[in-house]
């Protein structure tokens, strides 16, 4: 197998470690992001975004008598 080294500044590297699991390797990681069988979700919300949508949610329905 050959390897190769591809360049990229330290703010990509940062972006693709967050997107990375603890227990594969760069290689891995790289095939998954490449591949069609497990699609990383980028974009998705953080925590805490989501955590505000559902805050939104919930007054939204109290206002309409709607609650959980």
């Amino acid at each position: 197998m050959s390897r190769t080294s591809i360049p990229i500044n330290s703010e990509t590297k940062d972006r693709l470690s967050r997107l990375k699991r603890s227990d594969e390797t760069w290689d891995e990681f790289l095939t998954r992001l490449a591949g069609e069988d497990e699609p990383i979700r980028v974009g998705a919300w953080s925590d805490k975004d989501a955590e505000a949508v559902r805050e939104s949610i919930d007054r939204s329905r109290e206002s309409f008598g709607l609650d959980r």
